[in-house]
């Protein structure tokens, strides 16, 4: 019976160690891509067998718990130009894994109607655009790019702080009415599929040139959790990839709805980020 008794339990243990749980806790801004690419890798990490965790934070917390260990891991961090200002606090703070979507751009976007065609227009023409940039939420890194272009400008505008939606949805209002507006956007959006719109001209380049969507992780996590540092490596897509994710959102798919149906038609990507395997 004792013999029994130790055999028995000797299992359980060993079943314990084989069947220990793993988690993984990411965190990411509320941004259309970011809240699709977070919720690609989130059922990425599930199909991997993770309890997974998402924060959304906005994006100075986001650097700041990364800093604190608060989260494991990030895809939304826009580097080396829209976040800088945030990096340069914590860089040695924070594990840089490297880009996971290239040829990002930020900056302004009028209506392709809009006459104008520069940022230097834009006080000629001050109140045909009411004198206002419409925002996002103030601690995004664009809002920061943006306060330097009406400073590097000599702007005569105010900068109205709102959200990713709110600036969405003032667009479209506008858009609707044909009138003029311009807004603080950035590429990959959905907002380039659905509408005709254009970049305004930033010669002297407050909005830098281009950045990418960067991975980052808190330190440590390589050495504590190989694998799933070993996922945030691999995962990498393209503007095509995001785009498709993004319009099924736009268009009233819920969220995982919406990472379920692209996981399920890119299968051989999603095993190459999970298992390390070549993509078909």
């Amino acid at each position: 019976m004792a013999l029994t008794a130790i055999f028995v339990s000797g299992c359980i243990d060993d079943g314990d160690s084989v069947l220990e749980k793993k988690e993984v806790s990411i965190g990411y801004v509320l941004w259309d891509g970011e809240i699709a690419s977070t919720n690609v890798l989130k059922q990425v990490y599930e199909a991997a067998g993770y309890d997974v965790e998402i924060i959304a934070v906005d994006a100075g917390p986001l650097y700041q718990g990364l800093a604190r260990g608060n989260f494991d891991l990030t895809v939304s961090s826009w580097l080396p130009e829209t976040q800088k200002n945030y990096w340069d606090i914590y860089r040695d703070q924070i594990d840089y894994v490297g880009p996971n979507l290239e040829g990002c751009r930020v900056g302004l976007v009028v209506p392709a109607y809009v006459g104008i065609n520069s940022i230097e227009e834009l006080n000629d023409l001050k109140a045909d655009f009411g004198g206002k940039i419409v925002g996002i939420d103030p601690g995004a890194g664009i809002m920061q790019n943006t306060e330097d272009a009406i400073e590097m400008y000599d702007l005569d505008y105010n900068l109205e702080a709102s959200s990713s939606a709110g600036m969405a949805t003032a667009l479209k209002r506008a858009i609707d009415r044909e009138e003029w507006i311009v807004v603080t956007l950035w590429s990959p959006h959905w907002a380039f599929n659905r509408w005709d719109l254009k970049y305004l001209d930033d010669p002297l380049m407050a909005y830098g040139t281009g950045d990418n969507a960067t991975t980052l992780a808190r330190i440590g996590l390589e050495e504590e959790k190989p694998e799933a540092y070993a996922i945030a490596e691999r995962f990498h897509w393209t503007q095509e990839d995001i785009s498709e994710v993004m319009m099924d959102i736009e268009n009233g798919i819920p969220e995982e709805q919406a990472a379920a149906t692209w996981i399920s038609n890119n299968p051989y990507k999603v095993k190459y980020w999970t298992e390390g395997h070549n993509q078909a």
